[in-house]
């Protein structure tokens, strides 16, 4: 069903204006159920619109998963995400000036956030199975099947899109996360467990999948570069504290190489993602752990490093950049986090200034649960903040503009 709202309807992610001449109330993030179509944060200044014209929950992508497509022969611009349908996750399009949905999966336990923007396709999961969907025309096309022998999870697309990327776990890893299902009990063991991983391509067109790299180590967070198709990183999974987290590989050969190595007991790197132009690996750095907090940025090619301190209440679970990298994000954090943070339930925009950040807040988020986390995207335009928050009572998804309303 369509969700109607009785407020001013908002179309154009790039140029979002009022239909009506009413001027857009201000109000307290999350203070009402529902809220309006559009408002105003009372405590920014900034204004918030809901992303997608759907009632339910929906979900955007996680942090580093790129979501959005081009304009291209008439159609406008798209973004994609999760929303629920009769209990189920499928992946939807929403049309990013109309802001009307589009579903284009139907299909049990989907899983899996790569869009080839290129070829306008989803890839993703059901099971032990790989698919390939069209956005515009729903075409779908099995890929792969996992054998039974295996446990395989495709994560990312290279970026001439032939590649498919993920990991491949044993049937004992398996058993251990069906024993030990919640993350609090489960971090450690698979971390001590030093299980073989592997990991693999899957070619898109035909199907055949080669494993290029195992170790006894839970490798995990894996991302093909978004310029370099042959070049892919991939993490040491594990309490952060314990491991040099951040690697690369080339899929044509060659040995991994460590992007970070920690300097002192108890730093920790993590949340690792690239920069558009795929020059740098940019990541949460903390030295030691709850103390100091940076995001840093490594050269994937010399190693040199570029690092923006921030406060305790500026720190975020995850960070991103702008498309034309002169802006971050972040999705602030709760008291419960690794930055015990009294003031950070925020989404922040931060202005680099020399080795430290100038934040700007946007949203105030003291009605979100935090259990979910924000997962902040810059809108190709560069214009808006886009997340996923809990305020109104169910999941949704929301544009912060990042100019300053005239409302």
């Amino acid at each position: 069903m369509i969700r109607t709202y009785l407020s001013i309807l908002l179309i154009g992610l790039a140029a979002v204006s009022c239909q009506t001449k009413e001027k857009l109330p201000v109000l307290e993030t999350g203070s009402a159920t529902p809220m309006p179509y559009s408002w105003v944060d009372i405590d920014t200044g900034h204004k918030l619109i809901h992303m997608v014209n759907r009632e339910g929950d929906n979900r955007s992508f996680y942090f580093h998963n790129n979501p959005f497509l081009p304009a291209v022969d008439g159609i406008n611009p798209k973004m994609i995400f999760y929303g629920t349908v009769d209990g189920d996750r499928q992946l939807f399009s929403v049309d990013l000036k109309t802001h009307e949905p589009d579903q284009i999966t139907s299909k049990k336990h989907v899983s899996g956030e790569i869009v080839g923007d290129k070829g306008r396709h989803v890839y993703y999961q059901c099971g032990d199975s790989v698919f390939e969907t069209g956005v515009e025309d729903h075409q779908t096309r099995l890929i792969y099947v996992f054998p039974d022998s295996i446990r395989g999870h495709i994560t990312t697309l290279n970026a001439d899109e032939t590649l498919l990327g993920g990991a491949i776990s044993s049937p004992e890893e398996q058993k251990l996360f069906k024993e030990h299902p919640k993350k609090s009990d489960f971090f450690n063991i698979i971390f001590e467990a030093k299980l073989l991983r592997s990991l693999f391509t899957l070619d898109v067109k035909t199907g055949q999948l080669k494993k290029i790299y195992s170790e006894h180590a839970w490798l995990n967070h894996v991302q093909f570069s978004p310029t370099d198709p042959d070049l892919l990183m991939f993490c040491h999974e594990g309490p952060w504290h314990k491991v040099d987290r951040i690697w690369t590989i080339h899929i044509s050969g060659g040995e991994p190489k460590l992007m970070h190595k920690r300097t002192m007991d108890m730093e920790i790197a993590g949340h690792e993602f690239f920069s558009p132009d795929g020059k740098r690996i940019w990541f949460d750095l903390q030295m030691p752990r709850g103390k100091t907090f940076f995001l840093s940025g490594v050269d994937v090619e010399n190693g040199g490093e570029k690092r923006y301190s921030l406060s305790r209440n500026e720190w975020s679970i995850h960070y991103n950049i702008s498309p034309d990298e002169t802006l971050f994000a972040g999705d602030g954090g709760d008291p419960g986090q690794v930055a015990k943070a009294p003031d950070g339930m925020w989404i922040y925009l931060f202005h680099p200034d020399g080795d430290h950040f100038r934040s700007e807040k946007l949203v105030n988020m003291k009605h979100h649960n935090y259990h979910l986390e924000p997962n902040v995207h810059f809108s190709p335009d560069g214009k808006w903040i886009i997340f996923r928050a809990n305020f109104e009572g169910h999941t949704d998804i929301y544009g912060v503009e990042i100019a300053k309303s005239n409302e």
